[in-house]
């Protein structure tokens, strides 16, 4: 028995379907999802803050922390 012909339209649908279906059945995702891109920019906002172009010697931070 052949595959039934199914069109592009029929495949679109049927995608846009499955993906909804998810995404209200399983919030959850994209709660994480967003918590996570948070997260992140929070992240790269602070590194960018405290990026100074100052380098530290390897012997000065050593010395700090076996105090």
């Amino acid at each position: 028995m052949g595959m039934p012909e199914i069109s592009k339209g029929e495949i679109k649908e049927l995608m846009k379907e499955a993906i909804v279906s998810v995404l209200t059945e399983r919030r959850d995702l994209i709660e994480d999802a967003v918590a996570e891109a948070i997260l992140d920019m929070k992240l790269a906002l602070s590194i960018e803050e405290g990026d100074t172009g100052e380098y530290v010697s390897e012997d000065n931070i050593l010395s700090k922390l076996s105090v």
